[in-house]
């Protein structure tokens, strides 16, 4: 079956690694037949496999899987950006974390990739200007995923949202690429003002869990934020933040934190 989908398509070592995986997940687990050949067997991509997954988990009485598969194709093929987004999310989930061991995981199962690629796509229909379809994306996908990020929020490639449970990115937030960030990070406002009120993270950064940053303040390249912090104030690239307010208790313990994912803080740092 690889050997033939080869034949009619440009090679894709990327997609055909998840074939290989989800071929042998059908042999040594026959009962997920059904889902696995649905979700990946019988589409030509990691495009077309996640605009079946995406639409299949947002579509309800309101909205059909059909027309929503169609918005996702759409975004897909109007957009390189938003492909490059999808594979880099991918790439970088398989890298950083301990518990993805194939490609074909965060495709099947991890909500926070699902939901990073279903927030793409709302954002896509923002920029076109179809800002309600943009905010039913947003609605299913907090409803599904628990995860609540607004379609006018900017945010780069390569992410990585472990666990992904009460995730909020405001309106006007701004994310990096190859940022990494655990469960129950809000990146919120601080009251009711309406222009430009969310926080700007850099590249790198790496963002612990229950983490909230809070306002328009700039949080530097390659910087931590340890877990459970408020951040109120701008952190300055390669440093580590922590407490309650978070204040700078260090350098950041490398040169890439997201990447190395090292939550510890240095006994310099304690």
């Amino acid at each position: 079956m690889l050997e033939q989908r080869k034949a009619v398509r440009k090679i894709d070592p990327v997609w055909d690694q998840i074939c290989r995986e989800a071929e042998e997940a059908v042999e040594t687990q026959p009962l997920m037949g059904g889902l696995i050949h649905a979700c990946i067997l019988h589409h030509k991509s990691i495009e077309k496999a996640l605009s079946y997954r995406v639409s299949a988990k947002l579509c309800s009485n309101e909205m059909s899987m059909t027309i929503l598969r169609e918005i996702v194709d759409e975004a897909f093929a109007d957009d390189p950006a938003v492909v490059e987004a999808v594979r880099a999310d991918l790439m970088a989930i398989y890298d950083r974390d301990p518990a993805c061991h194939r490609l074909l995981q965060p495709i099947l199962y991890f909500k926070g990739y699902q939901a990073v690629q279903a927030y793409r796509v709302s954002n896509w229909l923002w920029r076109k200007g179809q800002k309600d379809l943009a905010y039913f994306f947003q609605m299913r996908t907090s409803e599904i995923f628990g995860i609540d990020i607004h379609p006018a929020a900017k945010i780069g490639k390569g992410i990585m949202i472990d666990h992904a449970h009460s995730i909020v990115i405001g309106e006007t937030a701004v994310v990096g690429d190859n940022v990494s960030m655990l469960h129950s990070v809000t990146l919120g406002g601080t009251g009711k003002e309406e222009e430009d009120r969310h926080p700007k993270i850099g590249d790198g950064v790496l963002i612990g869990a229950g983490a909230k940053v809070l306002g328009n303040i700039r949080v530097g390249h390659c910087s931590r934020i340890a877990a459970g912090s408020v951040v109120l104030q701008e952190v300055p690239p390669c440093t580590t933040v922590a407490g309650i307010p978070a204040k700078i208790v260090g350098e950041a313990g490398c040169d890439q934190p997201a990447i190395s994912m090292d939550h510890m803080l240095g006994k310099d740092q304690e």
